[in-house]
């Protein structure tokens, strides 16, 4: 399937798509200076760690939510020991005023309890007492490295009962992100995207997070991208720093398109807010 998209200019296209993205944070010791450079209100998406569990997912849903900001915690589902564990979870993120999650499986090769998928999350949070306006799940536009384009495409029908919008893996293609969308458009899903987007950073960090978050080794993580020597010259372009411009710019004549049904950009950060945001107020025009 090949949608027509209702052309938006470029210009108004990515003020559209960066007026209010979700900022996607890790809740490390950094999270409250973080917090600092960001809109008053702005939409913060608060990872599961590895290393710290959901515990501080948790506890920094809570401050930031006392602080005004829209939060979004994401509650993998490895990471849920059992429905005990997922009431308690619940109900502290509804005491914070949270109406908004993300669930996604997890990087655990093992989970810490009885919940394997996001799908079993899903279900079980179906069958709680409390309830969320919105409810977010996974997508992958240029497939997963362990599980088949099958077995995502399977695993996302399963979901979609449950869920209210879907937000993308990190991608820096807008050609693979839209025609993914169309993909699943035409296998009748029609739940909203907010497609991901990588914030400023430069090369060396790069590299160094993309090792830490498990997306590969480097060369591996440059290659599923743009390709080595594409982004190795886009980058030398910016004086060392990666800048999603041309990515947004690729996104920016569907914006506005409801056949797509892009509603936003979900910013990966990876806790570097203050260059990011300076370059989405100097991109905006704010």
């Amino acid at each position: 399937m090949s949608l027509e998209p209702r052309r938006t200019t470029t210009a108004d296209g990515v003020s559209t798509l960066l007026a209010e993205p979700r900022f996607e944070l890790m809740p490390f010791d950094s999270f409250g200076e973080q917090m600092d450079h960001l809109p008053d209100g702005a939409a913060i998406a608060i990872t599961t760690s590895p290393t710290l569990g959901l515990d501080a997912t948790l506890e920094w849903s809570e401050r930031a939510a006392e602080r005004g900001f829209a939060v979004v915690p994401h509650i993998a589902a490895r990471y849920v020991r059992d429905e005990e564990h997922l009431e308690e979870i619940a109900r502290r993120l509804t005491d914070a005023g949270v109406n908004d999650i993300f669930i996604p499986g997890g990087d655990r090769e093992d989970p810490v309890g009885e919940f394997a998928s996001a799908y079993e999350l899903l279900v079980a949070l179906d069958g709680l007492e409390y309830t969320f306006e919105e409810v977010g799940i996974t997508g992958y536009p240029e497939g997963h490295d362990f599980l088949e384009d099958r077995t995502l495409r399977e695993a996302m029908e399963r979901k979609e009962p449950y869920a209210t919008y879907i937000v993308t893996q990190l991608c820096y293609d807008p050609d693979a992100v839209i025609e993914w969308i169309e993909g699943i458009r035409a296998r009748g899903i029609e739940l909203p995207v907010e497609v991901g987007i990588p914030g400023v950073m430069n090369y060396g960090r790069l590299i160094e997070i993309s090792r830490k978050v498990g997306v590969g080794d480097s060369v591996r993580f440059l290659r599923k991208t743009t390709g080595v020597l594409g982004f190795a010259r886009q980058l030398l372009g910016s004086r060392g720093k990666y800048t999603p411009d041309d990515l947004v710019e690729g996104l920016a004549p569907y914006a506005e398109d409801s056949d797509y049904g892009i509603r936003g950009l979900h910013v990966y950060t990876f806790n570097q807010t203050p260059d990011t945001e300076d370059w989405r107020r100097r991109t905006v025009g704010g």
